[in-house]
């Protein structure tokens, strides 16, 4: 088998393996193969392996392990698929052949389909891939389209986010390594389902990342919320971002993943002219071509740009999709009334705001933003973009978990008004979204939780955390310890409740929204310009047109009487009991009610 590494910072590598040394040699294909080192040797699915970077040579000691003065660190391989001991161990040798994917894609396009966004350590209460398996009948009835898994790379620790990984390459251990991921993918296709993955290529996490010993995959150049870049644009950039690149295309072929979320891109800083969202977009593109499979690529981006899903042909970045938080701020304002942090710029007139994202996309889209102190944004040009470009949803794992206690819509809504919320997200024009649990009103929260092993990182997590609500009006006490265990608990889903009321009646009100949008191509028209929207802040009611169908709101207590503008359409599905609309085309909505109707 061949081992190679990239490590142009030092001029002497050895491959640990299995407790015996090989010395590694700089690798002889020249030009672009500059700080490669290769070594041929014997080695079987589970071997153990890792490099020791500089120090004398391998051959001046067959034994390491037994010299008690070679002191050089043996470090996990930056390309390793399995890390059985954590990010700090040693590499395992893994037959991709065998752990393989065998079922067939389901192939549903981005556009039809209906995201389910899922972390595995909270899911189940065993918090592995093999038990989200296992749930998968739930998603199937529910009637999603993709499972779109949080992070699963390595990171210190058992129990996280997932977003301090520090292995792109490699599967979290405790939920299942590799033929863990293999068999759910396997699992989920089988039963019809597509398999996104969340991936972050703007930071590594604070603990364990080896790769600075390696090579200049950080630059100071640039300064991020996490420290030093990535890098993408500085000396020895070419091969980060191969490595990275490598990495999302290893996902999609390796394990057959259908698509990829990348994690907050507008902090990736890229100087090039070829930037690596564009590199990447159409190495995902080609790789589609090659296997007749849709993939595709959706960008976490704050920068309401629409340039960043604009073909490349054209200009733009060419990414598949990107999340629209506008949408979900106007959305949230309007149900909560909140007006804290982000949230400040749409709360004057939510519902105004509501509208002008049904058919725009972006509320900022060039206007001044007061939580920003600046203007923000691109007006979208909807004859040239289509609504499938964004994704809507009324929750996410961020804007659960980063409030202070994790609290849910459910912690606060009536289930009306959850059910409110899915209505516009489910029959509005972007391809939606849900956050597990939201589909029943899950009453167990979605907190803020890490397990550092080095004492002084997980301190300074804790205070960090704590530190930065107390800023808000919290006293420290209030805030949940993200170390202690009991955090993590809180967050697992109930599987009891989708049985009870009422959250057996919010779950039947999902599947029955995502059974519309399914059987009717209307709620599916990706023309933003086609989505009239009439509203009444005061009253609290919002309506609007699909084609054919006609959708209605009452986000208010009171009853309210709604003017559709036309007469002859029927419940398609309504929330509370409703009568069809008169001669006169009004519909009399009761408060926290939501209707479906169409021809």
């Amino acid at each position: 088998m061949q081992f190679e590494v990239w490590a142009p910072l030092t001029d002497r590598v050895a491959l640990r393996l299995n407790g015996a040394a090989y010395e590694m040699s700089p690798d002889p294909a020249g030009p672009g193969r500059e700080g490669w080192w290769t070594v041929e040797a014997p080695a079987a699915d589970g071997d153990r392996y890792g490099f020791v970077l500089g120090g004398r040579s391998a051959a001046d000691d067959a034994d390491p392990a037994d010299d008690p003065d070679d002191t050089a660190p043996v470090r996990p391989d930056p390309r390793a698929r399995r890390l059985p001991d954590g990010p700090d161990g040693l590499g395992a040798v893994v037959d991709l052949d065998a752990l393989r994917p065998t079922a067939e894609s389901p192939r549903v396009p981005l556009q039809d389909a209906v995201l389910y966004e899922m972390h595995v350590g909270t899911f189940t209460p065993e918090g592995t891939f093999d038990a989200a398996a296992a749930r998968l009948p739930h998603l199937t009835a529910l009637g999603v389209t993709h499972v779109e898994l949080m992070p699963v790379c390595p990171f210190p620790g058992r129990h996280g986010w997932g977003y301090d990984g520090v292995a792109p390459w490699a599967v979290h251990e405790p939920y299942g390594g590799p033929a863990g991921l293999a068999r759910f993918v396997d699992a989920a296709h089988t039963a019809g389902l597509g398999v996104v993955l969340d991936v972050v290529h703007n930071h590594l996490g604070p603990s364990g990342n080896h790769l600075p010993a390696f090579g200049p995959y950080f630059t100071d150049a640039h300064h991020t919320p996490w420290g030093a870049a990535v890098n993408l644009d500085a000396p020895g950039s070419d091969e980060v971002r191969a490595y990275f690149l490598g990495s999302a295309l290893a996902w999609l072929r390796d394990y057959r993943i259908d698509g990829l979320r990348l994690d907050a891109v507008h902090a990736l800083v890229d100087g090039r002219a070829l930037t690596f969202l564009e590199e990447l977009a159409a190495a995902v593109d080609e790789l589609a071509a090659e296997t007749g499979r849709p993939l595709f690529l959706i960008a976490e981006s704050d920068r309401c740009d629409p340039r960043t899903t604009t073909p490349r042909a054209t200009g733009g970045l060419g990414l598949h999709a990107q999340w629209n938080d506008d949408f979900h701020h106007a959305l949230h304002c309007a149900l909560t009334g909140e007006s804290q942090a982000y949230y400040a710029d749409f709360a004057e007139a939510p519902l105004a705001a509501l509208a002008k994202t049904l058919n725009r996309a972006f509320f900022h889209d060039g206007t001044w933003s007061s939580f920003r102190g600046r203007s923000h944004g691109r007006p979208v040009d909807r004859r040239r973009t289509s609504a499938h470009r964004f994704v809507g949803y009324t929750q996410t794992h961020d804007q659960i978990g980063n409030r202070a206690l994790g609290d849910r819509l459910s912690a606060s809504l009536s289930p009306g008004l959850l059910a409110c919320a899915a209505t516009v997200a489910l029959t509005g024009p972007f391809v939606p979204m849900l956050f597990m649990g939201e589909e029943w009103g899950a009453g167990t929260p979605w907190q803020y939780f890490t397990d550092h092993p080095d004492p002084e990182l997980a301190e300074a997590v804790r205070t960090g955390r704590r530190r930065e609500f107390a800023a808000h009006g919290w006293k420290a006490e209030e805030i949940p310890d993200p170390q202690d265990p009991a955090t993590r608990d809180r967050s697992r889903l109930d599987w009891d409740e989708p049985a009870r009321e009422p959250h057996a009646r919010l779950l039947a009100w999902y599947r029955t929204l995502v059974a519309l949008r399914r059987t009717h191509p209307d709620l599916r028209d990706p023309d933003l310009a086609a989505v009239r929207v009439a509203f009444d802040e005061a009253r609290r009611w919002v309506t609007f047109r699909r084609g054919d169908l006609r959708i209605a709101v009452n986000l208010s207590a009171e009853p309210a009487t709604v003017a559709l503008g036309r007469n002859g359409v029927r419940v398609l599905a309504s929330w509370e009991p409703l009568e069809h609309p008169g001669p006169d085309g009004r519909v009399h909505l009761p408060g926290e009610s939501a209707v479906v109707l169409g021809p």
